[in-house]
């Protein structure tokens, strides 16, 4: 089995759930609801609102001419993954529209607890597209143009994708309430927040940087006692030019308190500097 083959049969599976849970959200949440999402996926939404059209048909429709501009302004090594995400999505849209009709999924419709509903659709919608965007994939939409508009005029991507969600979030007045637009918000919100945990990973930890004139004696014993690979670095203080070194070290939450006490233990002046590290890869921690 060949690398590339081995990379597409781990990705292509999670860019599956991915959309399979973001088709979920959007038809399991938004659409019962009359919530709305950004994007192209807001743009289909508007016309089930407005003609009462699958949101599938919708979806695919909208992005043959964006997938069109993209394959020719772009090129297609960066449209492969975004194309199978799409296509995906639109399966599993497909495919909900049909369990819905039978009456195998019933949709969460509430009549007074939009919060709950806008909570529980940022939660999914942001599940499913942090899983899409960690593999390299895309469902398409507003993210082929923001490319086009970054690569040939130099626009910020953030902000031609944070335009053009505004612009079709507002439109969404003409067909929903203002109530639900300012629900619709909050799944966005909390949306995003879940993407950004899923893209920068589950598992975080903490990175020391302690200014210590006995580095080497603090590396020994943090490889001794716990069992941490440390790299040491020299420093010279600005105001004193005193020689020191720092020690570098990333460990689990669970192990600050024991680094902290090492290090007072060793240095009661040492000068530390804690921050926060995510997808923390490599020996002691995940394997990629």
């Amino acid at each position: 089995m060949t690398l590339r083959t081995s990379t597409l049969l781990r990705t292509l599976p999670v860019i599956m759930l991915g959309t399979a849970i973001y088709a979920f959200g959007l038809h399991y949440f938004i659409l019962p609801n009359e919530l709305m999402e950004g994007g192209v996926t807001g743009i289909a939404i508007l016309l089930h609102y407005a003609f009462n059209w699958p949101l599938s048909v919708s979806t695919l429709v909208l992005n043959i001419p964006l997938f069109a501009a993209g394959w020719r302004f772009l090129g297609r090594s960066q449209l492969g993954y975004s194309l199978f995400g799409t296509l995906s999505l639109t399966f599993f849209l497909a495919l909900l529209e049909k369990l819905i009709a039978i009456g195998w999924i019933v949709p969460f419709r509430t009549s007074n607890d939009y919060i709950l509903a806008a909570l529980y659709a940022g939660v999914t919608l942001g599940l499913g597209l942090g899983l899409v965007f960690r593999f390299g994939a895309t469902t398409g939409g507003a993210d082929i143009i923001a490319r086009i508009a970054s690569k040939h005029r130099g626009w910020s991507m953030g902000q031609i994708i944070l335009f053009l969600d505004a612009a079709i979030i507002g439109s969404s007045l003409l067909y929903i309430s203002k109530e639900k637009v300012l629900y619709t918000l909050v799944a966005v919100f909390i949306g995003s927040r879940v993407i950004d945990f899923i893209q920068e990973g589950a598992y975080a930890a903490k990175a020391f940087s302690i200014f210590t004139e006995d580095g080497e004696h603090l590396a020994r014993l943090i490889t001794q006692e716990m069992d941490r690979g440390v790299t040491l670095f020299p420093a010279r203080g600005a105001f004193s030019g005193n020689q020191k070194e720092v020690v570098y070290c990333v460990v689990a939450r669970h192990e600050i308190r024991q680094l902290k006490t090492l290090i007072h233990s060793l240095d009661p002046l040492a000068f530390i500097v804690v921050t926060d590290v995510h997808d923390v890869l490599g020996e002691g921690f995940q394997q990629k």
